[in-house]
């Protein structure tokens, strides 16, 4: 067996489609910050206009800007005054979607992920597939073994929606063979 092939920036048109199919397709993806990477093994979706969880529910707003916008980027936002949290835009531009990075191999839980990267509202609206910036995410030729979904947890409405997704185990993908 072949170690996984480093290094394989995703296009912006890999973040292009609904946001379902990217969280789990963000699983196994590598998350390059601050010196630091990780396979991502857990995600949440937030599905725009129509999820009472997402914040672009309500619409546009200074703060929401970036997820109306085009795929590709981070959304970046503090939550409880202390963490700050990376989301990924999801969908075609106009289109709310985005998907939370909730843990990676080596940190688990979206504030301590941020702090261990160094990842700061800074950030927010950066292209994640541009080689030159500061938050990438690669494909190094990983895949889950197996998805599990859950509901997504940590939030009051439509708590109970199977929208989370977590790889408990990574694998190398049958490319690399």
């Amino acid at each position: 067996m072949r170690l996984p092939i480093p290094n394989l920036i995703l296009p912006e048109a890999f973040y292009a489609r609904d946001t379902v199919t990217l969280a789990r397709e963000l699983l196994g993806k590598v998350l390059a910050c601050g010196g630091m990477s990780a396979p991502i093994v857990e995600v949440e979706a937030y599905l725009g206009v129509d999820d009472k969880a997402a914040h672009s529910y309500r619409g546009i707003t200074p703060r929401t800007r970036v997820i109306f916008g085009p795929p590709g980027r981070a959304y970046v936002y503090l939550i409880y005054g202390m963490y700050e949290c990376l989301n990924i835009v999801a969908e075609p531009d106009g289109t709310p979607g985005c998907v939370l990075v909730r843990g990676v191999s080596t940190v688990s839980g979206p504030g301590r992920l941020t702090r261990a990267f160094g990842i700061t509202r800074a950030q927010n609206g950066l292209p994640v597939f541009d080689a030159a910036g500061p938050i990438i995410i690669r494909d190094d030729g990983w895949k889950p073994a197996e998805i599990q979904t859950t509901p997504r947890i940590g939030i009051r409405h439509c708590a109970d929606w199977p929208l989370r997704f977590v790889a408990p185990r990574l694998i190398p993908s049958k490319s690399n063979f």
